[in-house]
């Protein structure tokens, strides 16, 4: 897809996934959740009952690790009609205490793009989240630095970019967005007037899927976050 970024003068950034590994921990904690439960349920339906007790606690807890935790423990009581053992909920607590203290792992070739587009645009992190994990991330990443702004959304909606861009005195049509994700990081920012370049990441969060009745072709997709320089003027 053939995409005009002559007159991009400011670039956000999604973070997880983008910047660094983040949906890998959470597949593999989910996986560690499951056989803490093997005794009261098939791993398929303690999967579907945690996606589904993630979904109904997005309003409560919003985006990140502690939401997922409270998520687990919710799903462990109702997985087991209430009997599931002091001891592994303990577990289930080391699960996303781990999750919290992982060592932040950059994508490749993050720190080059970002040092080769430092100063001639403006560079802005737009993630969601909670705001002291991805802050956290963001110190432990070593990325700061590259970054005028830095926004942790509750939601990326069309509604949300358009505030802030609004805030930040950015015109919608000198603003790109990168990310790994369709739903959130692509369709809204096409949406609203301003351009999108998606870059997949191995693994998704079903709840960032999107059908394919939604799929565009209005962006730029990208194997790597890498080859975005053969197209902007560094």
């Amino acid at each position: 897809m053939e995409v005009d970024f002559k007159n991009i003068k400011v670039i956000g950034f999604d973070a997880d996934d983008t910047l660094w590994v983040n949906e890998t921990y959470f597949r593999e904690t989910e996986e560690r959740f499951a056989e803490l439960l093997e005794d009261y349920e098939t791993k398929n339906k303690i999967d579907q009952e945690l996606f589904k007790i993630e979904m109904k606690n997005l309003e409560t807890y919003g985006y990140g690790i502690k939401g997922f935790m409270l998520s687990m423990i919710e799903s462990a009581l109702d997985l087991s009609n209430n009997q599931v053992s002091q001891e592994t909920i303990s577990k289930i607590l080391g699960l996303g205490k781990k999750m919290i203290s992982h060592p932040v792992e950059l994508l490749d070739g993050v720190e080059e793009v970002l040092s080769k587009l430092e100063g001639k645009y403006r560079l802005i992190v737009l993630t969601k989240g909670d705001l002291l994990d991805q802050e956290r991330k963001l110190e432990k990443s070593g990325l700061s630095k590259y970054f005028h702004h830095v926004e942790v959304l509750s939601d990326k909606k069309e509604s949300n970019y358009q505030n802030l861009l609004d805030h930040l005195n950015i015109d919608v049509q000198e603003f790109l967005m990168i990310g790994n994700s369709l739903k959130s990081d692509v369709l809204p920012i096409l949406n609203i007037g301003a351009k999108a370049v998606h870059v997949p990441f191995h693994t998704t969060w079903a709840h960032e899927m999107v059908s394919e009745d939604e799929l565009v072709n209005n962006h730029l997709k990208l194997s790597r976050l890498k080859d975005i320089l053969k197209y902007l003027d560094n």
